[in-house]
């Protein structure tokens, strides 16, 4: 069921981290959009890393400058712009980069949603089956409905 405000559908938010999964979320997203004729939300977020011992010089996966939010935002603007053009009439999308958890930030985006859709990361055979964390901890405690798309 699609829930309106001012006469227009609420979004649909998306969870987005750049991985091939994500791509696939996005993309049955906007097709889910297209038929509700709602708009995307596509939401990445970022942490700076617990780094423990490292007082000099290099530290491991850090971006080129440290700019965790400009590369998030890179990542998410990249990923957004494939999978649109995968498309023959994409839906409106708008992209939220945010520092924090990512259950966190999607909780938050996800109140004011129609409907919250996350990719699982199982990991092979009888761990395929499982969600990870972000995806079980929302499917759990989200304030609007949770769609999973599983790893393709």
């Amino acid at each position: 069921m699609t829930q309106y405000t001012d006469s227009k559908p609420l979004p649909i938010v998306v969870g987005v981290d750049g991985s091939a999964c994500s791509q696939e979320v996005l993309r049955w997203a906007m097709v889910q959009a297209q038929v509700t004729g709602s708009a995307i939300e596509a939401v990445a977020a970022w942490m700076y890393p617990q780094v423990y011992g490292y007082s000099y010089g290099w530290v491991p996966s850090m971006p080129e400058g440290g700019e965790f939010a400009k590369t998030a935002e890179q990542t998410l603007q990249e990923t957004v712009a494939t999978v649109r053009e995968q498309l023959d009439h994409p839906p409106e999308v708008t992209i939220r980069v945010a520092e924090g958890h990512a259950v966190e930030v999607l909780m938050d985006a996800a109140r004011n949603a129609q409907l919250l859709v996350l990719g699982s990361r199982g990991h092979g055979t009888f761990a395929g089956i499982l969600l990870g964390s972000v995806s079980q901890h929302c499917v759990q405690h989200a304030p609007c409905p949770v769609v999973i798309i599983p790893q393709p």
